[in-house]
């Protein structure tokens, strides 16, 4: 059935590779009126949704095809021990074997949770928070707080220890205070999911008890900030000691907390804090609130966080609130890609990556990709030099910044060793916090160390792109595959494909929050006063812009929430368009395929990537916690303000796909 479901869907969604397929073209759409129906109308009728997804489309094909690769390849590993020939393919293949024995997992039951849920059952005084709290987050249950040990915002060439605000069942803070249709049927569906986490695990919940971690969780919403807020890199970066801390949030034992986190002493590192105002919010729940409350409140925060690794009663409640109630879904994923899943969302997903890299990329295709990559600098260079809006001082810092960009294509040089990690192949849940607490141990380590600019965070076989923090971009393998790129494939389509993408990563180290951070990955101001005023003028067109599409009845795209995508896939396609001229002068050909120049070649290509149809459910869910506009909207709105597709498809003034004053950024 697997095999089945996955066939079919990937024959839905496949496109022929390195070409253009100009018989899915709807020549009955005017190309100057709506670009993506022009393109993508005719997939869009004839293609629907799996009963187990929420969307589908151009990424979502890449990695139906990927998880089904991974599945082929870990049966074959799992079955021949001889082919785990390195400790990520032996921690992949166990963990794979262990998801697959249902067995064994409704056999387990919770006694791999067993002691953490006795110290949750133990709680009775604040004071025993603290340790409770640090446990949780050392197997990378975030409640109400998340820990991380990561590069410095402002200082790059060290690790510090993060603490961001976390912990809330339901998507978003405004799920808590809405009174629309959505939120107050997501709030019910996250009711029924709550007393049926605590039903399962031997609790037994009232509605006293229901209304209580509610309330608990409404005050963590309400000193949540926004997600547009979240943006601003500044607001969220607040260097704290655990004294500092304590005299600004009192309420909980917050040097005891660090220290059993840490594992130093309690006047240890310095610390970033994402939101004092919800770190106070927490001390006061910590000294005011019911320990029932914070009992049932972290009961149901560790359950759900294990709740895919554990008995199918857990699976299920999970899938009736995330996936139904949210997303839309009608039925669950067959459980051999919900396991591919599982693994590739943990701490040994990139050894998930090397049998990706050894069955799907070739060293021509990263070569090939690293010239995109090489191009599109180039473009990106040209034209900051041309910019009329900034001065000579702050371009040259920007061009500084674009110089020492690192990009990594494909996969990390050297695979991770693991040392130390042992899984079990009858324990799926038990591995997940072997995992975690083995990950925190190693993140915790670099608190001592110098950062590792070429360590990769994300596995090879993630279907992303990335901008990291250190000032890099990184493209993995999975992504460099059609309709993105194909090393067979002419420029014109992978330059308005995968360049495109390349493009919007360059970018996004210049988007609204990118631009904050100087050549070296830090949190620092290089612009002139001018040049920031000039900057922000054209950011705020792009925020209009996008407050003014509605693609779901009532519910608006957010331009504040979206603007730094939103200014990514702006500038990325323009700069990617005018890479491909760097490409086309360079080879010399601009023949006509299919009847296609080569620069409309590139914008149909790029029209294609964003290929897409959801649920509404999702869709509605994406625009409230997305910072990502939809589909539709990453063509119509950057190519209606790029002249260059005007041109190309020779469109009138005045037509929905020219702008008479078109936005440029950069």
């Amino acid at each position: 059935m697997w095999k089945t479901r996955l066939g079919a869907c990937a024959l839905i969604l496949s496109a022929p590779a390195g070409a253009i397929d100009t018989k899915a073209l709807a020549p009955e759409i005017d190309a100057c009126s709506d670009f993506y129906g022009y393109v993508n109308a005719r997939w869009l009728a004839a293609t629907e949704l799996p009963a187990e997804r929420a969307r589908i489309g151009s990424f979502d094909a890449l990695r139906v095809d990927g998880s089904r690769l991974l599945w082929q390849a870990l049966t074959e590993i799992a079955a021949r021990p001889e082919l785990q020939t390195t400790p990520g393919l032996r921690l992949v293949a166990t963990d794979y074997a262990a998801g697959l024995d249902e067995k064994a997992t409704e056999a387990q039951g919770l006694r791999a949770l067993a002691p953490l849920l006795a110290g949750i059952d133990a709680l009775k005084v604040p004071a025993d928070l603290p340790p409770l709290l640090a446990a949780l987050a050392r197997v990378q249950v975030a409640a109400p707080l998340g820990f991380s040990v990561q590069p410095d915002a402002k200082d790059k060439r060290r690790y510090a220890l993060s603490l961001r605000a976390a912990g809330l069942g339901l998507p978003d803070r405004g799920d808590y205070f809405g009174d629309d249709e959505h939120t107050r049927r997501a709030r019910d569906a996250y009711r029924v999911y709550a007393r049926r986490l605590l039903e399962l695990s031997g609790a037994a919940p009232g509605d006293d008890t229901v209304d209580a971690l509610l309330a608990f969780e409404t005050q963590l919403a309400e000193a949540t900030m926004t997600r547009a807020e979240q943006r601003d890199p500044n607001a969220v970066y607040n260097p704290f000691t655990a004294a500092t801390l304590t005299a600004a949030a009192p309420g909980l034992d917050w040097a005891a907390l660090v220290a059993a986190y840490t594992g130093r002493s309690s006047d240890g590192p310095v610390f970033v804090l994402t939101e004092p105002v919800f770190a106070k919010a927490v001390a006061k729940l910590a000294a005011d609130a019911p320990m029932a409350s914070w009992r049932s409140y972290l009961r149901v925060r560790l359950l759900d966080a294990l709740a895919l690794r554990l008995p199918q009663a857990y699976v299920q409640a999970r899938f009736d609130y995330r996936d139904t109630a949210l997303r839309g879904l009608r039925q669950p994923l067959a459980r051999a890609e919900r396991v591919v899943q599982d693994i590739g969302a943990s701490p040994i997903a990139e050894g998930l990556g090397e049998l990706y890299v050894a069955r799907a990329f070739s060293p021509r295709a990263q070569e090939r990709a690293l010239l995109l990559v090489a191009d599109i600098k180039a473009a990106m260079r040209a034209r900051i030099e041309k910019l009329a809006w900034m001065s000579e001082p702050t371009k040259a810092r920007a061009l500084a910044k674009l110089d020492a960009l690192v990009p990594k294509v494909g996969a990390p040089a050297q695979w991770r060793q693991y040392e130390g990690l042992q899984l079990a192949s009858d324990d799926y849940a038990g591995n997940a916090l072997r995992m975690a607490e083995w990950f925190s141990a190693q993140r915790l380590a670099d608190l001592d160390q110098p950062v590792d600019r070429t360590r990769w965070f994300t596995s090879p076989h993630i279907v992303n792109a990335f901008a990291g923090g250190l000032n890099d971009i990184v493209f993995p393998a999975a992504i460099l595959q059609p309709p993105f790129f194909d090393e067979n494939a002419d420029d014109a389509v992978n330059y308005g494909g995968i360049g495109a993408v390349i493009g919007h990563e360059i970018t996004h180290h210049f988007d609204d929050r990118g631009r904050q951070f100087d050549a070296d990955g830090n949190l620092a101001d290089w612009w002139t006063a001018e040049d920031a005023a000039a900057y922000r003028a054209r950011a705020d067109r792009v925020a209009a812009l996008y407050d003014g599409y509605e693609p779901a009845p009532g519910v608006r795209i957010a331009g504040r929430q979206t603007l730094g995508e939103n200014i990514s896939d702006l500038s990325g396609v323009q700069i990617a368009f005018d890479a491909l001229q760097i490409a086309l002068a360079r080879s010399g050909d601009k023949s006509s395929l299919d009847g296609l120049r080569p620069e409309q070649r590139f914008f149909v290509s790029y029209a294609t990537i964003w290929r897409s149809k959801m649920r509404v459910e999702a869709l509605v869910n994406q625009l409230r916690t997305d910072s990502h506009s939809p589909g539709a909207y990453r063509v119509l709105g950057p190519l209606s303000n790029t002249p260059a597709f005007a041109a190309s498809f020779d469109c009138k003034p005045g037509s929905a796909m020219a702008a008479g004053d078109p936005i440029t950024v950069w």
